[in-house]
């Protein structure tokens, strides 16, 4: 059904090819998008930083991927209730607080493994640490949300948001790996909470942008759970997958390059496998797509599940290096569709719960495949945790093809959708 839709004041005005450059022209988005970027950072430090401390401080790779387990377990847990919360009371209430218990608690769990504290004690610390990772990459994608309300430069949103997701995860294990091996094995976690506090609090202070929440703590629009969306669970196990490769390459990775005496090499090589993530993002929102999102997702999987399937074989770093590009090559269309297909299947005041839901997702497959790969890495040969990623996302796409009609969006969702139909595929993915 055809009809005319006024764009938001916010937004710039239609053309026929939404694009980056007409996205980055919206009013006020470098106010929230510069504090964000920096206090998404974090996000992509935390693991790998816990995983290189507790492994410095026990010589286990088993020990150090249950710690970082715990604390990507605890978030994944947490994620979607900080962001009903957001929701419904605002992100800056929600934010301020968080950052600052993230702080501390991270500081905590450094002291502790430097002291060689028991098991225990490193578990009581990350529970914390990981419950309270701000939750910026959804409450950025939700301040698009206000910015381009009926317009179809939000498609061209949920592709740079992806884009500066893995943007981060180039540099954020980079940095945190020349940190914990040039500098000290605590340097990472200690500049992860630094980041965090400043990062944070600046993005929590540009109020202008945040969705608006009626008087009372109460959303304009009352928000309905995501997880009563069929198709936003169907998404959670996809994005367990994408979490199983991010945490099986990690640990994976790390002790490659330790059984060949060049740990330096690790950031190096986890670089190259998101910088092949961020590069086919950034090609997926300049595409004009004709298949169908879900149609894509499917594909998508495929082809991922396709990729990892040679990483247990690789003993070079040369080959290694290719085939960590092309898994992240993969990832980045699989990330973009999910998200993309959220704003079809959710209502508008459920979306940043429906976003942190995935977020989360992420963070739990990562937290089971390090602790998986670790015991692997531990117990098998060199190279075996890289099954996980392979079998993460087989299961994922498993799961898919048998439930790939949950993903399409019903005329309820379409109706709260800011306004934009999803039976016409938009030019800008």
């Amino acid at each position: 059904m055809a009809s005319t839709v006024t764009p938001s004041k916010d937004s710039p005005a239609p053309s026929s090819r939404p694009g980056y450059g007409q996205l980055l022209r919206t009013r006020g988005a470098w106010t929230f998008l510069l504090p964000g970027f920096a206090a998404r950072q974090p996000f992509a430090m935390l693991t790998i930083s816990i995983v290189l401390l507790v492994q410095h401080t026990t010589g286990s790779y088993g020990v150090a991927g249950a710690a970082a387990a715990v604390t990507g377990v605890s978030m994944a847990l947490f994620a979607p209730y900080s962001g009903r919360l957001a929701d419904r009371f605002g992100q800056r209430a929600v934010l301020i607080p968080g950052v600052l218990v993230h702080t501390l608690s991270g500081l905590t769990l450094t002291a502790l493994a430097l002291a060689d504290a028991p098991l225990w004690a490193l578990f009581a610390a990350a529970v914390p640490t990981g419950a309270s990772v701000p939750q910026i990459g959804p409450m950025v994608r939700a301040r698009w949300g206000v910015r381009l309300k009926d317009s179809p430069l939000m498609t061209t949103a949920a592709a740079f948001e992806s884009v500066t997701d893995e943007l981060t995860f180039v540099v954020g294990p980079l940095l945190a790996t020349a940190l914990c091996t040039a500098v000290n094995p605590a340097a990472g976690l200690v500049t992860e909470a630094s980041l965090t506090l400043v990062g944070g609090l600046l993005f929590a202070a540009q109020k202008g942008t945040q969705p608006a929440v009626a008087a009372g703590g109460h959303a304009r629009v009352q928000p309905v759970s995501a997880l009563r969306v069929p198709g936003v669970r169907v998404l959670i196990v996809a994005f367990l997958g994408i979490g199983s490769v991010f945490g099986g390459m990690q640990v994976s990775l790390a002790a490659f390059t330790e059984s060949i005496g060049e740990p330096g090499l690790n950031g190096v090589l986890y670089g190259t496998f998101a910088a092949g993530n961020m590069l086919s993002g950034i090609a997926c929102g300049a595409i004009a797509w004709k298949a169908a999102p879900q149609q894509r997702l499917v594909v998508g999987y495929a082809a991922l599940a396709l990729a990892t399937s040679g990483l247990w074989a690789a003993h070079s770093v040369l080959l290694l290096a290719g085939l960590g590009l092309l898994v992240g090559m993969c990832i980045a269309p699989a990330l973009i569709t999910g998200y993309t297909l959220v704003e079809g299947l959710v209502p508008a005041g459920a979306r940043t719960e429906a976003f942190t839901w995935l977020t989360g997702a992420v963070a739990l497959g990562q937290a089971g495949a390090v602790t998986v790969a670790g015991q692997l890495e531990d117990r098998f040969w060199n190279g075996a945790g890289f099954l996980v990623p392979l079998g993460g996302t087989a299961l994922a796409l498993a799961t898919l093809v048998a439930l790939r009609s949950q993903l399409t969006a019903r005329s309820h969702s379409r109706t709260v959708a800011r306004g934009v139909g999803h039976r016409t595929p938009v030019a800008v993915d």
